[in-house]
């Protein structure tokens, strides 16, 4: 192909290609993963929980434990969670010299 404007036509062909090859490529990846997601729910596991799950271990260990930790806060803010921060132990008074 010439190049028309400046672009290089063989240039720009080579990279369409290679994009509608990873494309379908990604489509044919989709439609495996459905497979197996269908294949899990029939023998009885709960797909939203395992796509969950699946987000969960892409995510950097340090951000789901801040996460955890903000999410925690909350939830005892609103009383779903008991107060589980420990009480200071009372020291024992003093008894007055007799």
């Amino acid at each position: 192909m010439p190049d028309v404007g400046g672009i290089a036509g063989e240039r720009l062909k080579s990279f369409i290609e290679r994009i509608e090859r990873l494309e379908e490529e990604k489509r044919t990846l989709a439609e495996d993963i459905k497979e197996i997601y269908a294949e899990a729910k029939g023998t009885g596991f709960d797909t939203k929980i395992m796509r969950q799950l699946i987000r969960i271990r892409k995510r950097d260990q340090d951000e789901l434990d801040e996460e955890e930790s903000l999410l925690d806060v909350y939830k005892r803010a609103l009383g779903m969670l008991p107060d589980a921060a420990p009480q200071a132990p009372q020291a024992p008074q003093a008894q007055a010299a007799e």
